[in-house]
């Protein structure tokens, strides 16, 4: 059996390297699995891509569609004209994608026109927001599905409620926390670790990027004078995605515990997350991470897709308005924020119950 494996950007990476992993190995036993990786490009940038196919141990893959840059339309015109030149020249008999990125949605609908069955790593989950691009790829994705791989039973209960039946869906962990679980004793300091000569829990590490909180000017400004007026001082680092450093510009925000860095790699983002005494961000995927590690989590939307991070793990929700910072970091230098577990399959073992149900999806034909 052949599974053609999507990655496209810097999510999926670390989503997608375990399984490879996990196919390698039952290759390697004699099973009748392999793969072929495809890197469709949505991600062009060395610190947003190159890096975590070195870093995760990930082969280099057999195709690279180059499909980046464009409007949202644009690009998921280019995957799907791309990918479908990939798929007959190179039949396959599974399509996997992973994650909720305009790829695993372009890459979905492009196999099933030419009916190749198609696995969703991460199936289920929902934010309800539909000014989320993500939340259409989830719906568009999940719609034309065959076979749904989830992380909770939050993402089985969203399938069941759509009519998905029951052996469709595999509720097998999350593998993102596999690639965390197995390369967190490499995690390695940024040289911002002595620049800002950093100690352990004793600093904030900051991410934004969605347009909510990055895209009006004036509420960037105010998110970023708040977290930096409730900050005790404490040094404040902000790894700036691309999107985020095109509308600082020009805003004038500083304080001399404000750190503004590039984009880190895996393996020493990672290094600060783990060490920090609270992470504030926008993004989904760093939660499961936090969660994990037991660090408190601050997150600034209105709504998760991810609840388990919430109820079981070390994340608050606080949505995207500036004065709801204050109580937040106040709950946290007055040392009351929770403790947070595990949410269940969150184990490091995602991947191998995957392989093993692919193979089982093999044999049924």
């Amino acid at each position: 059996m052949l599974v053609t494996i999507i990655a496209g950007a810097r999510p999926n990476f670390m989503k997608i390297a375990p399984i490879v992993h996990a196919i390698q190995a039952e290759n390697a036993k004699g099973k009748n699995i392999d793969f072929r990786l495809i890197h469709t490009g949505q991600h062009f940038d060395k610190k947003m891509s190159g890096d975590f196919f070195e870093q995760l141990g990930i082969p280099e893959p057999h195709a690279n569609l180059e499909a980046g840059g464009g409007t949202q339309a644009e690009q998921t015109a280019a995957i799907m004209v791309r990918f479908e030149q990939e798929l007959l020249a190179n039949p396959t008999d599974l399509v996997l994608v992973v994650g909720d990125v305009t790829s695993t949605m372009a890459c979905a609908i492009t196999a099933q026109k030419l009916k190749t069955p198609v696995v969703h790593v991460e199936a289920g989950i929902r934010s309800n927001d539909w000014t989320m691009p993500e939340e259409i790829n989830r719906l568009v994705t999940d719609s034309i599905t065959n076979y749904f791989f989830t992380t909770s039973a939050f993402a089985n209960k969203n399938l069941k409620e759509t009519g998905i039946a029951d052996d469709r869906i595999f509720f097998v962990g999350n593998t993102m926390i596999d690639t965390l679980l197995k390369n967190r004793n490499r995690f390695t300091a940024p040289p911002i670790w002595n620049e800002a000569n950093l100690t352990e829990k004793g600093y904030l590490v900051l991410t934004l990027h969605r347009p909510a909180n990055v895209d009006q000017e004036q509420n960037l400004k105010l998110l970023m004078n708040e977290i930096i007026a409730n900050s005790n001082g404490v040094p404040i680092i902000f790894p700036v995605h691309p999107r985020t450093a095109k509308n600082l510009q020009g805003l004038g925000i500083y304080a001399p515990n404000l750190h503004f860095i590039e984009p880190l790699s895996y393996l020493e983002f990672n290094y600060l997350v783990e060490r920090a005494k609270l992470v504030v961000t926008d993004s989904g995927g760093i939660t499961e991470e936090t969660t994990v590690m037991g660090v408190p989590c601050v997150t600034l939307r209105d709504n998760t897709e991810r609840p388990e991070t919430i109820t079981v793990g070390t994340n608050e929700l606080i949505g995207t308005d500036p004065k709801a910072i204050a109580p937040a970091f106040g709950k946290l230098f007055k040392g009351e924020w929770k403790k947070g577990g595990i949410p269940e399959l969150w184990d490091g073992n995602t991947a191998v119950r995957i392989v093993a149900h692919l193979l089982e999806i093999g044999i049924k034909g």
